[in-house]
């Protein structure tokens, strides 16, 4: 239970939900447990008559009285019946929604958590193991903070009500009627044990199942480019073949759960009508008492079977929630400091910057220093690997330096408020990823809801990018809805609408990665041109292979594993006849 000590916080939240949740669980009980009693009554009341009607001492008018006795406990009993109910109902709309409730809150503190945490975690943590968390591991607390409490209530409640009344009237049966259902407990503790057991190997091979189905529809053109639809056709039935060997073992212990509660009912229903007769023959008790024997004995059979499954649920839920604790409680690397200084636009400085990125261990940068001046564009080239995109990162602060420092306007980068910081930065990472919606929520997606021009705004921001004719010579324009990362876009689209997006809010300061490298040299041409004018007065970075994106610009790093090797405008590295130089000739051939 410690880890599901976490939950306590939204208990109390929603304690008045959980108290008049147990109240109503207390009324429901108290008329179900009254309602054994009419019948007992109405058992004893047919059974004197009966009696007078052999010895043939009945009038007419006893007769009537005894079919106006009878209408009144029936009538007695279908009011308990619908009051019961009726408390049922309330208590369900408390206890069941308040889980709802807190899975609500639940989902949307783990969502926002995730959000914080830095893009080193999501390296250290694969996709379907968040995924799982959010979803297959709240979904578990669910029932514990639902079921479990709500049956867990009910079972003390009505266990206490029952007993208090089945000693009453005599101890010895009692403790027959109740003896088998100790026994079904811990049955059904065990099966419910291996139940869970079984079903979380359904789970997990019923995740792989679907990591290969998304892998290979995500994949389909290389799939088919390579021929391998009988290769996967045949794999994906191995994954199949396991799931239905794993369900019909679920399916196996299953077919013991009924079995085993109606068995050890129609036991302690045996043992309560041969004990009782006995004691009914010796005047102890009476007929109308077994019969309400009979049924508070069905009555406590699901709270006693309840047991093993509420155990099990909650053993289920602590493991679940001790996995979303794991994340709950990592705490961001980046977050802005308390007295964190606002957004002003000014030079970037880099001094002596070095950089080792912590899930690999890769040096990525080492000793970098430049000042890109306020309105100037920075250049940056080298090979792969050379650590270009890793300054990118710096300058949106994705990740924080080793040793060194990062400045803005005067600055410190970690003194500046994080949200002012990257909403002042326009940046098209190398990858272009778009989400699987509209071209137009994609363009606009990092545009304030409440800016009255966004649609305006967009198509500008289109037009710049040189995407605008493409994305109106589809059916349905910007409203087309792209796939799963923009799969139904070829790769110089989905880097322009990436651009479109990066542009849109006119930031401070741009950041271009590598993002043209998937488009002609004419429509780099004219995206370049484009964003000539747009970067007036703003300060650029721009990441490329090609000189001729980077020759335009102010200051041009070049870098080879990590470091600055040489740096310059475009006439001085020239001059230097040295690695760009080189690389120039090489490009022009």
């Amino acid at each position: 239970m410690k880890s599901l000590a976490y939950l306590n916080k939204y208990l109390f939240k929603y304690k008045w939900r959980l108290i008049l949740g147990t109240i109503f669980i207390a009324a429901s009980n108290y008329f179900g447990v009254e309602m054994p009693r009419l019948v007992k009554n109405a058992v004893d009341l047919f059974e004197k008559k009966i009696g007078a009607i052999q010895s043939s001492s009945l009038t007419e008018l006893d007769k009537s009285d005894i079919l106006d006795g009878a209408f009144y406990l029936a009538l007695v009993y279908v009011a308990y019946s619908l009051i019961r109910g009726f408390f049922v109902f309330l208590n369900r709309q408390t206890i069941i929604i308040m889980s709802r409730l807190i899975e609500y809150d639940l989902k949307n503190e783990i969502y926002s958590h995730y959000q914080k945490l830095t893009p080193a975690f999501y390296k250290q943590n694969n996709t379907g193991d968040l995924m799982n968390r959010i979803s297959e591991d709240v979904s578990k607390v669910r029932m514990y903070l639902g079921p479990a409490i709500m049956y867990s209530i009910n079972l003390l409640v009505l266990s206490g009500l029952t007993i208090y009344y089945m000693v009453s009237v005599n101890l010895e049966l009692t403790l027959y009627a109740l003896a088998p259902l100790p026994i079904m407990t811990i049955l059904i503790y065990y099966i419910s044990k291996i139940m869970n057991k079984r079903s979380e190997e359904v789970q997990v091979q019923q995740s792989l199942i679907s990591t290969f189905v998304q892998e290979s529809f995500s994949g389909i053109r290389v799939v088919k480019a390579y021929n391998m639809q009988k290769s996967l056709n045949a794999s994906f039935l191995d994954e199949a073949s396991e799931y239905r060997s794993r369900s019909m073992k679920l399916a196996t212990i299953n077919a013991f759960f009924f079995p085993v509660i109606v068995l050890l009912i129609g036991v302690s229903t045996v043992l309560t009508i041969y004990i009782g007769g006995i004691k009914a023959n010796e005047g102890i008790i009476t007929n109308g008492d077994i019969a309400a024997f009979v049924i508070y004995v069905n009555m406590l059979t699901w709270p006693f079977a309840s047991i093993g499954w509420v155990t099990s649920m909650v053993q289920r839920a602590a493991a679940s929630q001790k996995r979303i604790n794991e994340f709950l409680k990592q705490e961001p690397d980046i977050f802005s400091k308390e007295n964190a200084e606002d957004m002003k636009s000014g030079d970037i400085v880099f001094d002596n910057v070095s950089f080792v990125y912590p899930d690999s261990g890769i040096k990525a940068l080492e000793n970098i220093s430049f000042a890109l001046p306020k309105g100037k564009t920075l250049g940056i080239i080298g090979e792969t690997g050379s650590g270009k995109s890793t300054v990118a990162n710096m300058i949106a602060r994705l990740y924080d330096v080793n040793s060194g420092e990062i400045k803005i306007g005067n600055s410190s980068i970690q003194n500046i408020d994080l949200t002012q910081l990257r909403q002042s930065i326009g940046y098209v990472p190398q990858d272009a990823f778009l989400f699987s919606d509209t071209i137009a929520n994609n363009i606009q997606f990092g545009l304030s809801e409440l800016d009255s021009r966004s649609e305006e705004l967009m198509i500008s921001a289109a037009k710049d990018a040189h995407i605008y004719s493409n994305i109106m010579d589809f059916e349905k324009g910007f409203e087309t809805v792209v796939g799963e990362r923009g799969i139904t876009l070829s790769g110089g689209q989905k880097q322009r609408v990436s651009i479109a997006r990066a542009i849109i809010k006119h930031p401070d300061i741009l950041v271009f990665d590598d993002c043209l490298s998937a488009v002609d040299t004419e429509t780099e041409d004219i995206i370049l041109r484009n964003l000539k004018r747009i970067m007036k007065g703003k300060t650029s970075v721009i990441i490329s292979h090609r000189i001729s994106s980077l020759e335009h610009a102010d200051l041009i790093l070049v870098m080879n594993e990590g470091k600055v090797i040489e740096q310059g405008n475009h006439a001085e590295l020239m001059a230097l006849n040295g690695y760009y130089a080189t690389l120039n000739e090489k490009q022009k051939m």
